[in-house]
């Protein structure tokens, strides 16, 4: 077991312990937000045929090269073709076919031009102009060419790869299952959100927040309610969590304090712990281990360490578990547009909000960052890390962050 490691060393124990959850097909109308377990490659070219790109005439180029406004050329129509139907005849000198949006391009025609560009009747329209060959045309494969690779193992499913799964009739994609995971509150002072707290006692927020954050990596959490100070019972939940769950995160306890008793009923349930704390400031107390390929997370129960140790330290081994193939946040650089007045012995990480001032990427760091105060990540998506040994910060610095 590591004491105190560096937040990337934390991350990468972590990424070390973590499997994917299994696969499972899912129709394809169920699977927005869901992680892509399959390689796509293209079975099949997007358009399968050359079509036409708009309401307009197919016809030969060539027939055009005389056209001009005082001496138009004039084609026989031989058939009209709307989207869905194909041609019966072939286009040959002298004639066109009618053909509406999307309409196969028939033998012969090698362009298109659009009805708006012409005087038509029935049975014959007239050009004014010289036509290129291969205007107005969408060839087949332009979209997707048999044998491209799409996409690769671990894509999150967006609107353009549901797209292009349905283009490929893919309707019962392969994806990663849904990882559940636990969460377990522990701390004799705890009550929960909806009742009112008597003195000495505070409401479980923490539950709340992780519970979002999980669903928001796509997650299914899963409620185990709060523990009271006692190894047993921690122990017990704990067990309980493993057994129907991918992962469990607690919080509280995991301080080295008398009521500190998460590491102890991690233990007690023949976890195997990793490591215990990580230098970093907030989120600095923790305690991380495995049972059976799972991963068990003891954060701080102060919210705002919680969360932050959640982003810099777990948040790409749950990554990873999901069955994503990108884990670690991306990282960008950030200028500080506020000040940060206190020194920074450890590695700091300080949340904030992303803004473009003069072409410049900005972060806007509110004031409250202790380990208590929750209510200040309210709208952030960025974290900047702060080295070991820095001083007081001035606006203008520059340093490296992460989107949340």
């Amino acid at each position: 077991m590591l004491n105190n490691p560096g937040y990337e060393k934390a991350q990468e124990l972590l990424l070390m312990a973590v499997k994917p959850v299994k696969m499972e097909a899912v129709p394809l109308s169920q699977c927005c937000g869901r992680i892509l377990a399959q390689v796509l490659i293209a079975q099949e070219n997007v358009p399968a045929f050359d079509r036409s790109a708009y309401d307009g005439y197919a016809l030969r180029a060539e027939d055009t090269a005389s056209a001009s406004k005082g001496s138009p050329v004039t084609l026989q129509i031989l058939e009209e073709i709307s989207a869905g139907l194909t041609p019966t005849q072939n286009v040959v000198a002298g004639t066109a076919i009618k053909v509406l949006t999307g309409a196969p391009i028939p033998e012969g025609a090698d362009v298109v031009v659009m009805y708006e560009k012409t005087n038509f009747t029935e049975k014959t329209v007239k050009l004014f102009s010289p036509l290129k060959a291969g205007d107005n045309v969408v060839r087949m494969g332009e979209d997707v060419q048999k044998g491209t690779l799409l996409a690769q193992s671990g894509t999150v499913i967006d609107p353009g790869l549901a797209g292009t799964l349905a283009a490929q009739g893919v309707v019962m994609p392969l994806v990663y299952k849904i990882p559940r995971v636990a969460i377990l509150s522990t701390g004799s002072e705890l009550v929960e959100a909806d009742i009112v707290p008597e003195e000495g006692k505070i409401r479980n927020s923490n539950r709340y927040m992780l519970e979002s954050a999980l669903r928001q990596l796509g997650c299914e959490p899963v409620n185990l309610g709060i523990a009271g100070d006692s190894v047993m019972e921690i122990s017990a939940l704990l067990n309980k969590g493993l057994a129907g769950c991918d992962a469990l995160i607690t919080t509280g306890g995991v301080s080295v304090g008398d009521y500190d008793l998460v590491p102890a009923a991690m233990e007690e349930s023949g976890i195997e712990v990793l490591f215990r704390g990580v230098d970093m400031k907030p989120g600095m107390a923790c305690a991380y281990g495995t049972k059976d390929g799972k991963l068990i997370c003891g954060l701080s129960g102060n919210p705002a360490s919680s969360l932050t140790n959640y982003y810099a330290v777990l948040l790409p081994a749950l990554r990873k578990l999901t069955g994503r193939r990108v884990y670690l946040s991306q990282e960008v650089q950030v200028t500080l547009s506020n000040g940060f007045s206190k020194k920074s012995p450890k590695t700091r990480f300080l949340r904030g909000m992303l803004e473009l001032k003069n072409g410049v990427v900005c972060m806007e760091v509110p004031k409250a960052q202790g380990n208590v105060v929750l209510s200040s990540s309210i709208g952030c998506n960025v974290m900047a890390v702060v080295p070991e040994g820095s001083g007081s910060l001035d606006a203008g610095t520059v340093l490296k962050g992460f989107l949340l």
